[in-house]
């Protein structure tokens, strides 16, 4: 299964990008990576990484949101994970990385923080 992203755009700062498949190195991961940059580049500082369809992620799909955060960083904006499966979770976990990427149990919440994080 190739792996995909949508993009949902809220506002002109805000977007959720819905990872459908597992991130893991490949031409799928760079065209990820490529969108997710022009994105923030776009002008989008709020974003939402919505996991929920993503069952696994090896190291660089994690350097992947490991860079995307750090774009964000920049830009005084914010990003924050939901829907992070059991598996992803204990990647972060294990690099620690948990400590630097938050995660929500679902959108709504991610959302909400990012409001309060970024207002």
């Amino acid at each position: 299964m190739q792996t995909e992203m949508a993009v949902e755009k809220l506002d002109a700062a805000t977007a959720v990008a819905v990872i459908q498949g597992s991130l893991t190195m490949g031409t799928s991961l760079k065209t990820i990576d490529h969108n997710l940059q022009a994105l923030i580049q776009g002008g989008v500082s709020r974003v939402v990484v919505d996991m929920t369809a993503c069952p696994y992620s090896d190291s660089a799909g994690l350097g992947v949101l490991m860079h995307t955060f750090g774009l964000v960083q920049e830009r005084g904006g914010a990003m924050r994970l939901c829907g992070v499966t059991e598996r992803v979770s204990n990647l972060l976990k294990m690099t620690r990385t948990d400590t630097i990427l938050r995660m929500d149990a679902d959108r709504e919440t991610s959302l909400a923080a990012l409001a309060a994080e970024v207002s």
